[in-house]
């Protein structure tokens, strides 16, 4: 079943310890979608410049991911974003946002997009998503991500949101963030009663965990060596989780349960090379095959 994705394509410029990325693919819906793709058919949305190469385009399109939706705004330039991971690879320094087109966007959706029954508003203003959601009519699940920015500084907006989703995604500082408590398991759950029926807090290298009011689950990591570039992990671990909800059209709380453990897989795979370049050796035998070991690791 198709799934729809709205937010943001970008150019990412990446500092780790050991080697560095000038201007490589990225955006939470780049990462979003090409890991979705590996499930069902996906519909991007989102806003580039005249400076976005046709190659990026066809890459995408290679993975069953419509870009229909995909704006290009002429005399413009792409979002672009430039961070430095610590030592550790787990924390992160912002050093340049520019937002470009990014910041007037204002998604507009076709007929056939306004229809579809899997949304994801991948990270972005609340306002935007609150517009998007108005337009999604045929949405039987709508899920969001969001971030610290707007936690704190389109918090009104973040409630109205809130209400009127099903599922959220976000890490674990984040939720600490929104909550102000430093107990995850306390925050998830004060999340619930903000209004999403599901609450999924990611923690990095030490998983994620779910919160509804009929259960609570902690997944780990799957145990991966080679950590090259965590960038567009989450956004990889969203993907993995919603298109195997919309392979299956359905998200009862087993289809979620398992749905989590995919996105926890595909995500594994993201980190081992910069932007894409990983996902893009692998298909979905390499995650079924990830899932059955993983599977296995839990078993006891």
């Amino acid at each position: 079943m198709p799934l729809l994705v709205v937010g943001s394509v970008a150019f990412d410029s990446v500092e780790t310890p050991e080697h560095r990325r000038d201007s490589v693919l990225g955006g939470s819906a780049v990462y979003f979608s090409y890991a979705a793709g590996y499930f069902t058919p996906v519909r991007l949305v989102g806003v580039v410049g005249d400076d976005w190469p046709q190659e990026h385009t066809e890459l995408l399109n290679q993975r069953s991911i419509d870009t229909s939706g995909l704006q290009v705004t002429k005399g413009k330039k792409t979002f672009r974003w430039r961070g430095k991971y610590l030592p550790n690879m787990n924390d992160r320094e912002t050093l340049e946002v520019h937002l470009n087109v990014f910041g007037d966007f204002d998604p507009v959706l076709s007929e056939e997009h306004r229809r579809s029954k899997f949304l994801f508003l991948a990270n972005g203003s609340p306002r935007v998503q609150l517009k998007v959601l108005d337009q999604a009519i045929g949405a039987s699940l709508a899920v969001a991500d969001t971030m610290d920015l707007w936690i704190r500084e389109e918090h009104d907006e973040l409630m109205q949101l809130f209400q009127r989703i099903d599922g959220l995604v976000l890490n674990d500082a984040e939720a600490k963030l929104l909550t102000d408590d430093e107990n995850l398991v306390r925050a998830g759950h004060k999340i619930c009663k903000m209004g999403p029926k599901f609450v999924v807090i990611k923690k990095g290298e030490h998983g994620a965990m779910f919160f509804s009011d009929y259960e609570t689950y902690v997944l780990p990591a799957f145990p991966t060596e080679r950590v090259v570039d965590p960038t567009g992990a989450g956004d990889s671990f969203a993907g993995g989780m919603m298109g195997y909800l919309a392979e299956k059209k359905s998200f009862d709380p087993v289809t979620l349960k398992k749905a989590m453990a995919y996105g926890i897989v595909t995500a594994s795979y993201t980190v081992e090379d910069f932007s894409l370049d990983r996902l893009r050796t692998i298909e979905r035998k390499d995650l079924d095959l990830r899932l059955d070991q993983y599977e296995r690791m839990l078993s006891f």
